[in-house]
């Protein structure tokens, strides 16, 4: 049997222009295969949210539904697997199953549901979707299909070290007689996860001696990055066909000469997590109406990297850098900032606030603020001039703000409110400190187009004399690890300390990591490129008092 992946980037709601481009993907195929696969929900897109919960909504995904089905009247010989939301017909939460669909010749051949619904990390599906209530493999042309839908592959003991659902869907499709597995999915990307995914796929094809077929999600989707890595096996859990990440791909292969002689390679942290963020921010402005982006350029390392990115992903015609020094700014700031625009070909505004600054200093005495001494208020007061100053140009041209903070500020909170926390999209609010580091040399792999200056010298806010992030944070190698720890492995205070860790650091750290988390509630959505990301994947309470 020729089998299609289909990896595409639907957009979420658009249920017209995802319809078409299915439509469009099969025909252009022109029944050279018996069967094309989409990914999970593709109609609706993933993740749809809240709009599961809207009627409207659900009568257009059945008419997109119906579309296809009809439609397929046209492809001859060729079926289509697609995932959409389906109405259970009765009234159990919202009435939902997160389902696969297989339309052939002008009918609805088969509807099989999702029967692991995950409840962790960015996944809130039992919020909208019922678990299915069987499933059943498929006799199709000379196959029988055992279809899934992505969690319904994850429950696997190599992987988990126990098993997290009671019921296997995949043994019990190979118990049904499943000749060729398939697994549609919305799998969101994390650095590491290629490697996760490829070797949970290989598993299934090598334990259950079935052909598998994987077909994933490209594309960005509000905080979601999905990476696309499609792949097939043969029945010894040999890759036969592996997509690219990052981009769409239609793939063909045969299920009955699935020959093995691909080779996996995980990809680099690095080089990943750049594709990831230029992607992720090509289709967050694509896919929200934006044209073009304005961002604050301070001289400084985090700024610089969110500029390059931009100019990759949208061109540098559509990226405004604005240079807002004031009196603490050094010249080699603004020198370094202007240096960087004319690398990246990026206009660029050199904007002071000393004027809006002054004014500021006269209005406050009149609410008791003293001037005479550079305060946390005052240091405030200039980072929020510059928010001000981002905002009307926001405004002016159209521009949607990209805000410049990373990972470990932001668990700090050595940030600003309404200040350098303004914007639209915190394009690396999910990368470390010394990873901003690491992705600034890649993108300087071939020639300087981030000055090494900006790299080298010292990071700082510079809103008071002399100032440098280490005055306030310890350095950031030492915090980034304990981070990670934190957030990402869950570890607490003495676990931490365990590992070497000076205590009272690890300490004052942890306390402030949750003394800011009602700074990180009101931030701009950012991307998940960890495995553990502020937002949606890290739900912490902020009226509240605990110990680690």
């Amino acid at each position: 049997m020729k089998i299609a992946l289909a990896q595409l980037n639907p957009v979420v709601g658009d249920i017209d222009g995802n319809c078409l481009r299915l439509i469009e993907t099969v025909r252009h195929l022109n029944g050279a295969v018996d069967l094309v696969v989409f990914s999970e929900l593709y109609l609706a897109g993933y993740p749809p949210r809240d709009l599961l919960a809207e009627p409207w909504f659900l009568d257009k995904v059945r008419e997109g539904i119906q579309r296809i089905v009809d439609e397929s009247k046209n492809f001859g010989d060729t079926g289509v697997l697609f995932g959409a939301p389906v109405r259970t017909g009765d009234s159990t939460g919202l009435g939902l199953f997160n389902s696969a669909l297989l339309a052939y010749q002008g009918n609805l051949l088969f509807t099989q549901h999702k029967s692991l619904l995950p409840t962790y990390d960015v996944f809130d599906e039992a919020r909208y979707f019922d678990e299915a209530r069987s499933i059943a493999a498929l006799p199709f042309k000379h196959e029988i299909l055992g279809i899934s839908i992505c969690e319904d592959a994850w429950n696997d003991p190599e992987l988990w070290q126990k098993r997290i659902y009671p019921f296997d869907p995949v043994a019990e499709l190979v118990k049904q007689g499943a000749t060729v597995l398939i697994n549609i999915s919305a799998s969101p990307f994390y650095l590491g996860k290629d490697a996760i995914r490829y070797r949970l796929i290989h598993n299934h094809a090598r334990k259950h001696q079935r052909p598998f077929i994987f077909v994933n999600q490209v594309g960005g989707n509000d905080e979601l990055v999905f990476d696309g890595r499609s792949m097939a096996f043969d029945r010894d859990g040999n890759p036969t066909a592996l997509l690219p990440a990052f981009v769409e791909d239609v793939r063909i292969i045969d299920s009955d000469h699935l020959n093995g002689g691909q080779t996996f390679k995980e990809q680099d942290r690095i080089e990943a997590l750049y594709y990831a963020l230029v992607l992720g921010i090509r289709d967050y402005l694509r896919k929200c109406g934006f044209k073009k982006a304005a961002i604050g350029l301070s001289g400084g390392i985090d700024s610089a990297l969110v500029c390059a990115l931009a100019a990759e992903a949208i061109g540098p015609e559509n990226v405004i850098g604005i240079a807002m020094p004031s009196r603490f700014s050094a010249e080699e700031s603004t020198t370094l900032a202007q240096k960087l625009a004319a690398n990246l070909n990026v206009g660029i505004h050199v904007v002071p606030i000393e004027t809006a600054y002054t004014a500021y200093l006269t209005t406050l005495a009149s609410l008791g603020v003293d001037a005479s001494t550079v305060s946390v208020t005052l240091e405030n007061i200039q980072a929020r001039i510059r928010g001000n100053f981002l905002m009307a140009l926001s405004n002016e041209v159209g521009a949607i703000v990209l805000s410049t903070g990373n990972k470990s500020e932001l668990a700090m909170g050595y940030c600003t409110l309404y200040g350098d926390m303004v914007g639209g999209l915190a394009v690396i609010s999910d990368v470390p400190k010394t990873m901003v580091y690491a992705l600034s040399r890649y993108i300087n792999r071939e020639r300087e187009i981030i000055p090494d200056r900006i790299i080298t010298r010292p990071p700082s806010a510079e809103l008071r004399p002399n100032q440098t992030d280490q005055d306030t944070l310890p350095p950031y190698d030492i915090l980034d690890r304990i981070l990670v720890e934190h957030i990402e492995n869950h570890r607490s205070l003495a676990e931490i300390t365990a590992l070497g860790f000076d205590p009272t650091v690890v300490a004052w750290v942890l306390k402030t990591v949750s003394r800011n988390e009602y700074k990180r509630r009101q931030a701009a959505p950012g991307f998940k490129v960890t495995s553990r990301a502020f937002g949606l994947g890290r739900r912490m309470p902020i009226a509240a008092k605990y110990q680690f």
